[in-house]
């Protein structure tokens, strides 16, 4: 293996920057630096906290042009959608400031003879363990949360973006963070085990495929910490019998590229009764093959490039099992003849159980339409899956919608007659394969803190 990174603009192929990993005495030291600035800063009030975590917000807001243009060049995403990302982390500082505080503060109970306080404590060093696809959001959503809890926080980032990482560290340091406090670690698979061995690490969490997932969790258990997994999904968008299908159609198109169709709550299988099933399948279609793959930094360009070109064939040779199982491609599926990582909007129908369309997760610009019978079979047809983080009802009876998320759909975050993808007053979390764990909404902030009682007894 190297003893060094480089990072690559999926665009043009070219190298952008090259990393020497640190060493193993580097990154133990690097660990016992972000404790010590924890020991600090666990003593800090919730207030003065806040307060340096909306300076990170805004500071996010004075650099984002910057930060912006070094994410589309890192992992190729659309230079809109970047910006979009700064604009929506900024918002989680201002909504984590203003929360944090009232989310973490002493609750008094009544207990026989007494007072019962409950407090919650900070724990020392959380390590988290992200990828490329959001290199700002995806730290900032553990980061900031457990940083207004009182917690260390360690990176691992993919090494695609870690340019990325260090900006967004400097960027905490210009609002005023304590140095170390945030450390980026930049560190192989096997060092990375070692870091979740270390004594002061004391939380683990991780966005990622469910087999990282796995292995990650397996070995934070071995160690009895905690672990947040944030996996990744095969999100079902369900277009109901009395759905409106212009706006069923044109949000189905948003949810599946948004990012260059690489998110792990994009719309991934469309699951269409048969009322709808032909006409949505013409227009969707219809609306995919018009997308044109382009420059990131044109705003005019509708795709941009996958992260990287391992991850470009790895779903081209899905698609391909998938159409020698039976499957078929109504646009898109070839590999095109240019320079990058670029990958068509993808059209697949004909898709059943066995094939990688059904059953796994594709993480590109490849939709997977599904014919139901009812609305009753699309509800089973969307559950149908080991994974459960995110999903869409398109129906115009909101009040039936609501029902069927609430006490049918199997999964973490459902959009009724739209698409979301994160929003810092609402949970964002799954089940089954998609991990556990909870973050955003105030849940974040509580998932890596010591929930003490303390029981004071009358005099």
């Amino acid at each position: 293996m190297s003893d060094q990174i480089k990072t690559i603009n999926p665009a043009t192929d070219e190298v952008l920057e090259t990393y020497d990993y640190m060493t193993n005495d580097a990154a133990k030291a690097a660990v016992e630096a972000c404790h010590e600035a924890f020991l600090s800063w666990r003593l800090k009030s919730h207030e003065d906290r806040a307060e340096i975590i909306r300076a990170i917000g805004k500071e996010l807001k004075a650099s984002k042009d910057e930060f912006a243009a070094l994410m589309s060049r890192e992992v190729g995403k659309r230079i809109g959608d970047s910006k979009q990302e700064i604009d929506l982390c900024a918002q989680i500082c201002e909504f984590t400031a203003e929360n944090g505080p009232k989310e973490l503060a002493d609750e008094e109970r009544d207990i026989p003879g007494g007072t019962g306080v409950v407090t919650q404590s900070p724990i020392g060093v959380i390590y988290g363990i992200q990828p490329w696809n959001f290199p700002c959001y995806q730290v900032v959503r553990y980061a900031i949360a457990n940083l207004m809890a009182g917690n260390g926080i360690l990176l691992k980032h993919a090494e695609s973006c870690t340019g990325s990482g260090l900006f967004l560290r400097d960027v905490m340091e210009r609002a005023g963070l304590p140095k170390n406090l945030f450390t980026l670690l930049i560190i192989d698979h096997d060092q990375s085990d070692k870091i979740i061995e270390n004594d002061l690490v004391r939380g683990v969490t991780l966005t990622g495929s469910d087999g990282a997932g796995r292995a990650v969790g397996q070995k934070a258990a071995e160690q009895l910490k905690k672990s947040v997994l944030e996996l990744g999904s095969n999100d079902a968008y369900i277009v109901l019998e009395d759905a409106d299908l212009d706006l069923a159609v044109k949000t189905c198109v948003m949810g599946r590229i948004y990012n260059n169709g690489q998110t792990c709550v994009n719309a991934k299988r469309f699951v269409v009764t048969e009322k709808h099933y032909d006409a949505f399948v013409e227009r969707f279609t219809q609306q995919m093959s018009a997308i044109e793959m382009g420059d990131p930094f044109d705003e005019k360009t509708g795709l941009g490039p996958m992260s990287r070109t391992e991850l470009r064939d790895e779903l081209a040779k899905q698609v391909d099992d998938s159409i020698a199982k039976g499957a078929r491609a109504l646009c898109g599926g070839k590999v095109p003849d240019r320079t990058g990582a670029y990958y068509p909007a993808t059209v697949l129908v004909d898709v059943a159980p066995g094939q990688p369309a059904y059953d796994d997760e594709l993480f590109g610009p490849v939709a997977s339409v599904i014919k139901a019978k009812d609305d009753e079979d699309a509800m089973r047809i969307a559950n149908d899956s080991r994974y459960g983080l995110g999903g869409g009802i398109f129906c115009k009876d909101e009040g039936r919608a609501r029902e069927l998320a609430s006490k049918h759909f199997d999964t973490g975050m459902i959009s009724i007659n739209g698409y979301n993808i994160a929003i810092p007053n609402m949970p964002f979390g799954g089940v089954k394969n998609s991990g556990y764990g909870r973050e955003h909404g105030g849940f974040g902030m509580k998932e890596f803190v010591n929930t003490k009682s303390i029981y004071i007894t009358e005099q």
